[in-house]
């Protein structure tokens, strides 16, 4: 049975809806693709933008430059998979008002040739030889014509890596490998492209002195959903079920909604093992099975009110049926008519690339092991599309059951689930930009500070309409340093904060610990995450980097809390932007915004208490005893870390911290310096 808990999504964010990221300019460019187009002389251009703001078009743009004017004699372009090629079809781009047009001659698309990835190889030789200019492929397809003609055969030419997430600095990522050997070699351009850059695993996509080499051009998922003419409102949840899901799935399903249902793998706790059964479940819930359609493949089922339904069905074993399915859906001449398709029902496709404008809930049954996957699921929802005004996301996760096996797959499905929350909060949310309060703090142009303006007697928040971004002030905040710590804080906190949200002794500690020190999670912990993720920076860049990634969640979490009526009573989200007004009733409500105070805030707190409304009691016991039960004790690294602290805490104050303090952080941070003396002692450090 479903929980039917659907008025407590765990963020729910609403935008202006200004039109803003549809309208052209002369060249034909939407904003996101104008910012591109800019830095396009640029040798390596890392594109960070959400699903739907027009990447592929950037890309042509970009490459019809490098080709025409910067002497590059090709233009491979580089996907994850088949399907995805079609993105980069041909596009009467003069038609709008640029210099010509994209065409890629037909033998060259090898995303739409017969054969596997390794009979295309000897494609991409013939197109290394030949006089023609753009080639799209597979990124397996160019990981086997690399390994087979060497790097120096690629030389001049440029590069484009879409969804490159899949890219992994580690050793093992081969793709990630060719690359780091082509920035070495340093004679080829290439052009990234992403709208999640962060990995599921929390691997660095890209090593650091590769990544500092890029330009980026960040376009954030607020600018894009903000500028949007019609969506208005996201809404992403959690929901918990017991038994089969596919028994009630009607609880969160909606026949009158746009959906995709993404069902588990064969493989998930969530499945039943047998998929083509789930799908006919699925079916028949939804009404009486009419045939199927001759034409498309679609199923038709009339539902109870008299409504046929029309569901594409992407799970069957039977490849031709599969395949036709799959065709009518990528049909350009149904692109914009809504009644093409009411349902589509997914296993492992519909997911990057995916291009239906008219889906209103993304509808994923079992938790998905990347972070990132997530996100690209949540983008089949967020196109803009006219009547669309409300979008959502819905992660259905099996609720623990009595044996331990079960409970310890659920709790981890669980903090995985909520993971994906906060970092989808953070993302979705405008950018913050952190500034330390000093006596030479004033305005500045662009940023609205309230109705009472700008007061330097006080910390101050300004918010920028146009570019969807808060100016925040914050007593006692380090600035970084060096570049490349500037660079992560303007550009990279998501990166951090997805680092932090994957971290399970931390999230289990901050939503089950009752004895929590908050800091042992937002100074410690984070701390160590950063001086893992970032050893090339200094300690002052490391506790910058630190300090601005805590700032960002705990200030978006205690937003969240106003905007949802965090004060214990059921609040709904207000009717536009209530994280924006959160954000302001947060920092007006403190007297001053310091960084003491941010870190003093648990930043799993708000996702507790959504957990506590969407999961049975019963089964919110049962996980908090599973993280209690491994429970450990102080580490040497836990008590190296607080002994750090303790160190700058003696700094500051001239004596160390004491055992007997009434502050439960300063008592915290003696208990870890002791225990350090101990371990040390006993030789438990090199």
């Amino acid at each position: 049975m479903i929980i039917d808990r659907n008025s407590v999504p765990s963020v729910s964010v609403s935008y202006a809806g200004n039109g803003t990221t549809t309208k052209a300019n002369a060249l034909g460019m939407r904003p996101m693709q104008e910012r591109a187009y800019e830095k396009r002389g640029e040798q390596y251009l890392l594109i960070k933008s959400p699903p739907a703001s027009g990447k592929s078009r950037a890309l042509m743009f970009i490459a019809l430059d490098k080709l025409a004017n910067q002497g590059l004699k090709q233009a491979i372009i580089v996907v994850p998979e088949k399907s995805i090629g079609s993105s980069f079809a041909d596009e009467p781009l003069s038609k709008y008002g640029f210099v010509s047009n994209w065409t890629v001659t037909p033998k060259w698309n090898l995303c739409n040739a017969p054969g596997e990835d390794g009979g295309k190889v000897k494609s991409v030789g013939a197109f290394l030889e030949s006089d023609d200019n753009v080639l799209v492929c597979t990124h397996a397809t160019f990981r086997f014509a690399v390994d087979r003609f060497g790097i120096e055969a690629f030389d001049d030419r440029l590069i484009a890596v879409d969804e490159f997430h899949h890219v992994s600095a580690n050793e093992e990522n081969k793709l990630g490998a060719h690359l780091g050997a082509f920035i070495a070699r340093d004679r080829v351009h290439i052009v990234a492209m992403t709208g999640s850059y962060f990995r599921g695993d929390a691997e660095a996509v890209l090593a650091p002195q590769d990544e500092a080499k890029f330009q980026t051009v960040t376009y954030t998922y607020y600018e894009q959903l903000n500028g949007y003419e019609y969506l208005k409102q996201l809404d992403i949840g959690y929901f918990f079920y017991s038994g089969a899901y596919s028994d009630d799935i009607l609880a969160v399903l909606k026949p009158t909604e746009k959906t995709i249902v993404h069902i588990p793998s064969v493989n998930s706790r969530e499945s039943t093992k047998d998929k083509i059964r789930e799908v006919e479940h699925i079916i028949e819930a939804l009404g009486e099975w009419q045939g199927v359609d001759p034409t498309t493949g679609f199923q038709l089922v009339k539902t109870p009110e008299g409504r046929v339904l029309r569901i594409a069905d992407l799970v069957d074993d039977d490849a031709a049926k599969r395949d036709r399915v799959s065709a009518s859906l990528k049909d350009s001449g149904q692109k914009n008519n809504r009644d093409h398709v009411d349902i589509i029902i997914a296993l492992g496709m519909a997911k990057e690339g995916f291009d239906w404008i008219w889906c209103e809930h993304a509808l994923t049954v079992g938790y998905r092991s990347s972070l990132t996957e997530i996100v690209q699921i949540i983008g089949r929802a967020t196109r803009d599309a006219p009547g669309k005004t409300r979008a959502r996301f819905t992660n259905l996760i099996a609720e623990p059951d009595a044996s331990e096996e079960a409970v310890t797959e659920a709790v981890n499905d669980t903090l995985k689930a909520i993971a994906a929350s906060l970092l989808m909060e953070q993302v979705l949310a405008p950018r913050f930009e952190f500034k330390p309060k000093n006596p030479q703090s004033g305005p500045v142009e662009g940023f609205i500070y309230g109705d009472d303006g700008y007061d330097p007697s006080k910390t101050n928040v300004g918010f920028n309409e146009a570019t969807g971004q808060f100016q925040i002030e914050i007593k006692g905040l380090v600035e970084p340093k060096s570049k490349e710590a500037q660079r992560i804080c303007q550009q990279d906190l998501n990166e951090v904060i997805a680092a932090f949200v994957q971290d399970k002794p931390a999230i289990e500690r901050g939503l089950f610990d009752e004895e929590l020190v908050p800091e042992e999670l937002t100074q410690v912990r984070l701390g160590k995450i950063i001086k893992d993720k970032y050893p090339e920076l200094d300690e002052e860049d490391q506790e910058a980097v630190r300090q601005h990634a805590i700032a960002a969640i705990n200030i978006t979490q205690q937003a969240k809390k106003i905007a949802f009526g965090g004060d214990g009573s059921d609040g709904e989200p207000g009717v536009n932007r209530a994280l924006i007004n959160g954000v302001r009733k947060f920092a007006m409500d403190v007297r001053e915004l310091d960084i003491d105070l941010i870190d003093r805030i648990n930043p799993f707190g708000e996702a507790y208490s959504i957990l506590a409304k969407t999961m049975s009691e019963e089964s919110l016991k049962q996980v908090a005893a599973a993280i209690a039960a491994r429970r450990t004790n102080l580490t040497p690294e836990d008590a190296k870390q607080l002994a750090a602290r303790a160190v700058q805490f003696k700094k500051e104050r001239g004596r160390l911290p004491s055992i007997s303090s009434t502050d439960a952080w300063e008592k915290r941070m003696a208990e870890g310096a002791a225990a350090f003396v101990r371990f040390k002692d006993e030789g438990r450090y090199e």
